[in-house]
């Protein structure tokens, strides 16, 4: 998936520039551990050893999955472009709809905001962590090891793997992660050269809308170790945002919507953030189940 997102955007600058972009593979820590994101830091893991290559030179710019950055950015680089954004929403990958599993069927997801929102609708279901790329998690369906596992569909889509997919969730039902279905393009801060050329393929209602929903979770993320979605959309006039926290048993949750000016989503945000919070939001934590 790495290597097809970073193809598609090298791809983009060519059409856009004339100017040829070459892919370098870059093996990290988490491709080859088999331990649990979770234990490994989470997906941090990917992000710290691309910005590595990036301090050492080895690469000029780097593609990350956007909900994988850290909120705090690492002042040595530059967000130099977020691309128009694939879809936001999460995807089923199954023989049937998630509401008409059975009761004690097996759903794989490595991510405890899923499993805390899918355990909202569904408390009947039995949730197992996995990890792996998408073709691993898909082929634990096909052999009949999980009855279903819930995947981003714009990453399912990139590797062309949608006709495997039983239900797209909807916002209402499943929040996103912030900044799902985005990329970011990571250059080095001192580079003005790479960052002005970077910048072609930036959009900025994707950004607005994806700078709301990463400051939500950064304002929570201080008391909070309750699972966090958010999604925002910038329609060019106005930017709607909204929140979700959910205690990990599934059984209470914050929810919050805000809408405002696109050039205030840092502020729009960390309103909405105070606001879950003073409904207790934070208290929501429990025992994190990994």
């Amino acid at each position: 998936m790495a290597t097809t997102q970073s193809q598609m955007v090298a791809d983009a600058y060519t059409a856009r520039t004339g100017r040829a972009v070459e892919l370098v593979g870059v093996t990290t820590f988490g491709d080859v551990s088999k331990a649990h994101l979770a234990q490994l830091g989470g997906t941090g893991v990917f992000v710290s050893a691309l910005r590595d290559k990036l301090m050492e030179g080895e690469i000029d710019f780097a593609v990350h999955s956007l909900k994988d950055l850290p909120t705090k950015q690492d002042p040595r680089v530059t967000l130099a472009a977020i691309p128009a954004r694939h879809d936001h929403r999460d995807a089923l990958v199954g023989r049937v709809r998630f509401a008409d599993l059975a009761p004690g069927a097996r759903v794989g997801t490595g991510s405890p905001r899923r499993v805390a929102m899918l355990r909202a609708m569904r408390p009947d279901l039995e949730y197992v962590p996995i990890r792996g790329n998408a073709d691993t998690r898909i082929g634990k369906v096909t052999s009949g090891e999980l009855d279903a596992v819930v995947l981003a569909s714009a990453g399912l889509t990139r590797i062309g793997r949608t006709s495997e997919i039983s239900q797209i969730f909807e916002v209402e039902e499943l929040m996103p992660a912030p900044g799902q279905g985005a990329l970011a393009v990571e250059c080095l801060s001192d580079r003005e050269d790479l960052v002005d050329f970077l910048a072609v393929l930036d959009d900025p209602r994707t950004r607005s809308a994806v700078t709301a929903e990463r400051e939500v979770l950064a304002a929570l993320e201080a008391g909070c170790s309750a699972p966090v979605g958010a999604f925002a959309h910038d329609d060019g006039q106005t930017l709607n945002l909204t929140a979700l926290v959910v205690a990990v048993d599934g059984r209470r949750a914050v929810r919050k919507s805000t809408a405002g000016s696109p050039s205030e989503a840092v502020s729009l945000a960390r309103t909405l953030a105070d606001e879950m919070i003073s409904e207790g939001a934070d208290r929501l934590m429990g025992e994190h189940s990994h």
